[in-house]
């Protein structure tokens, strides 16, 4: 992101900033996906969860999440 920024201060040409935008995308892409990934071994398929609503508000806040994300 602090390459992103520096790139628009010193107004580098368009190709330069879009090519840091996908790759920022990117990163950012890759984080939610382990993020989720932690999220459904912790809170949805863990076998230690043994009560079914904490299993249920683990996979709601999973589909909350995922709507905000696909919109």
């Amino acid at each position: 992101m602090e390459a992103l920024e520096r790139a628009l201060q010193a107004e580098k040409g368009c190709a330069e900033i879009l090519h840091q935008i996908a790759a920022v995308r990117g990163a950012i892409n890759g984080l939610m996906a382990e993020v989720l990934e932690e999220h459904v071994r912790t809170h949805v398929a863990d076998p230690a969860i043994t009560s079914d609503a904490a299993r249920m508000l683990g996979a709601e806040e999973l589909i909350a999440v995922l709507r905000t994300y696909i919109k």
